[in-house]
């Protein structure tokens, strides 16, 4: 239990978890909502697939921008401000949804809040660090994974029986902002570490700074290629309404579960990792993890049973969750503070192409060949990325600790 409560039980992140939680709640709520809604009006997996896409864009071309804006200004500032853009888009979904806008208006608010979320994600990360003690950072790492997969359990499956008890899309937008302009509020309670932020000036050189520190620590870049190949093939969330509505036939409400299933998991494996020391084979971990990821996705794309498809997406889950956790620790232990927004930034560029643009790949493949040969497919590519991985960069496998003092294992 003092394995458990050693983050929480700091002020600062107390509140900032209590902050995430809503924010994290209502964002799942609003993808959710968003796809079921796009995929009612055009029964089309490309559809859906461009809706991943959309999000990434911004993401991609905005993250160097965004992590060097984290090092230079008051990142709880920054996180207050996009709050409150994310409560705008929220408003505005819930516009376009009663009139029944275009599909290109929903592209279009999908693409604002890529813009914001490139600008939210390094901000956030970069912070963390800053509101506890460095010896608890590892436990808030997994509390706050923890949080995420808890919101992201309950979100879809709110949203899921809100959509089956025929309340209207515009109205769970607007739970869905109130939800999210809690962080907002929290934000500026927060009164995180004072450490030195970057000064130098905004140029080419210096946005590119993280990508510089990437490459030189070969455990965070390995780590950071086997999740965005791994997940952008592997992934299948985009096509989960489809699954639910014409493969295992349970509408809205299925949709939300399924959503759910995999952070099911992933809540049940951060809760296991919070409580136990410190890992002590993180790198093999992380390949078995990745591995294991892989078939189980081959799993749900062949499956046409509801609690077969539940206990695959479950499995996926839950080892997806060991990479989270190890990912996000080497990033932030093993980066210094004045970089810390612009590595984040790198991060997660990294994270959008694996989920969104692999979003984007799912749809694509399932448009041309069906849904099942892209989800099984997928599976089998994400193997042969861990065997390419393990290959191209053996000092992963050999890595033992995620603490900063390691020095990266020798090839």
């Amino acid at each position: 239990m003092t394995h458990l409560t050693r983050a929480i039980r700091e002020r600062n992140y107390a509140i900032f978890a209590v902050g995430f939680a809503c924010s994290g709640f209502g964002l799942q709520m609003l993808t959710t909502v968003i796809l079921w809604d796009l995929w009612l009006r055009t029964h089309d997996a490309l559809v859906l697939g461009m809706a991943g896409l959309a999000r990434a864009l911004p993401v991609v071309a905005l993250a160097l921008v965004a992590g060097h804006a984290a090092d230079r200004h008051s990142r709880t500032r920054i996180i207050a401000l996009t709050q409150g853009c994310f409560v705008i888009v929220c408003g505005a979904f819930a516009i376009a949804s009663y009139w029944h806008a275009p599909i290109w208006i929903w592209y279009a608010l999908l693409v604002a809040s890529g813009c914001v979320r490139s600008f939210n994600g390094p901000s956030r990360s970069s912070l963390l660090p800053l509101l506890v003690r460095p010896e608890n950072f590892e436990n808030a790492v997994a509390w706050n994974s923890g949080i995420f997969q808890a919101a992201a359990v309950l979100g879809p499956i709110t949203a899921g029986a809100l959509l089956g008890l025929d309340m209207p899309s515009w109205l769970i937008f607007v739970v869905c902002g109130a939800l999210i302009s809690v962080m907002g509020v929290l934000a500026l309670r927060l009164t995180p570490r004072e450490e030195e932020l970057a000064k130098d000036a905004m140029t080419i050189r210096s946005m590119l700074a993280g990508m510089s520190h990437i490459y030189k620590e070969r455990t965070i870049l390995a780590t950071l290629t086997l999740d965005l190949l791994g997940v952008l093939l592997g992934g299948a969330t985009a096509l989960l309404p489809i699954y639910a509505d014409e493969i295992l036939g349970g509408g809205p409400i299925l949709l939300g579960w399924l959503r759910a299933a995999p952070y099911i998991g992933a809540f049940l494996m951060a809760v296991w990792i919070a409580v136990r020391p410190p890992m002590r084979f993180a790198g093999p971990a992380l390949l078995c993890s990745v591995g294991v990821f892989g078939l189980s996705m081959i799993v749900f794309g062949l499956s046409t049973s509801i609690w077969v498809s539940m206990l695959a997406l479950f499995i996926s889950g839950a080892v997806d969750n060991v990479s989270v956790i190890i990912r996000h620790t080497l990033v932030q232990t093993r980066t210094p503070n004045h970089l810390r927004g612009r590595v984040s930034a790198v991060n997660s560029l990294f994270i959008e192409c694996s989920n969104e643009l692999g979003a984007f790949e799912s749809g694509l493949v399932a448009k041309f060949w069906g849904p099942v040969f892209s989800v099984v497919s997928g599976g089998i590519g994400t193997l042969v990325v861990v065997g390419a991985i393990t290959g191209v960069f053996p000092e992963l496998r050999r890595l033992r600790t995620m603490s900063p003092k390691e020095p990266d294992p020798q090839t």
